[in-house]
């Protein structure tokens, strides 16, 4: 038997990237997974196609996370079509940096509405249904460890993350509901092609630090997202998994 089978995942952001990475990963393994896309209908509709294509179950819910009933509407999805709820990813996030400079309060409550605020109300919404056994995975980000410049904004996002995992791993640990993160380091997605990371020299000068050498792919990530939804990692909470090649 596959790790998730019966379980019922909801996935933020999964539309692309490292969001439809673990989508795929989380229905292979036997889960019923709610793929959220806050835009790109047609790259959530692309990623369910490739689910159910494999013998899994899957259903596209538009939705933005910053927004209250919107959350309902995307953690309902799960209860509507499958009639319970297992996991929760908040994946969906946004990046741009700048230097100080250049900080507005627009580009601040972008970040943190999406980014912060975004995964406070759709875990809210999710732990009406979750239950014993029940797993929260964020997806922060290792940039809290490296801090570069010109990231202030978005690197405070994900700390910010890092802090509400922490906290929330107390919360709804009385309750059998764990709660970690996911901290990438720089990994090959169509945003990061579009944001002119990849091939820059940002992106070599990661990879020079990197003990392993190379940049991550979206399946780095999505295999320990696994991990993290299975009873695998049933004594694990709280905690903040580095994905980074060692970097």
């Amino acid at each position: 038997m596959s790790k998730l089978t019966g379980k019922v995942a909801v996935v933020t952001g999964a539309s692309k990237g490292i969001g439809a990475a673990i989508a795929k990963a989380l229905a292979a393994e036997g889960a019923s997974v709610v793929v959220n896309y806050a835009s790109s209908k047609a790259g959530a509709d692309t990623v369910v196609s490739a689910i159910t294509s494999a013998g899994g179950k899957a259903v596209a819910v538009g939705g933005d996370v910053s927004q209250e009933a919107d959350a309902e509407v995307i953690i309902g999805a799960a209860i509507k079509n499958y009639g319970r709820l297992d996991i929760l990813v908040n994946n969906s996030g946004v990046y741009e940096f700048a230097p100080i400079e250049a900080v507005t309060a627009e580009h601040f409550h972008k970040h943190f509405n999406v980014n912060v605020l975004g995964l406070l109300l759709v875990t809210q919404a999710a732990v009406k249904h979750l239950g014993e056994g029940g797993s929260v995975i964020n997806v922060g980000s290792a940039i809290t460890r490296l801090k570069p410049a010109n990231t202030a904004v978005y690197t405070a996002t994900k700390g910010a993350v890092d802090m509400i995992t922490s906290v929330l791993s107390k919360e709804l640990g009385p309750k059998k509901i764990r709660v970690n993160s996911i901290n990438p380091g720089l990994v090959e997605t169509e945003g990061t092609h579009t944001a002119g990371v990849m091939e820059s020299d940002m992106e070599k000068g990661m990879v020079s630090q990197t003990p392993l050498g190379r940049v991550g792919q979206p399946d780095d990530i999505a295999s320990v997202a696994v991990f993290l939804a299975s009873a695998d990692s049933g004594w694990i909470t709280g905690e903040l998994i580095n994905i980074s090649g060692g970097l």
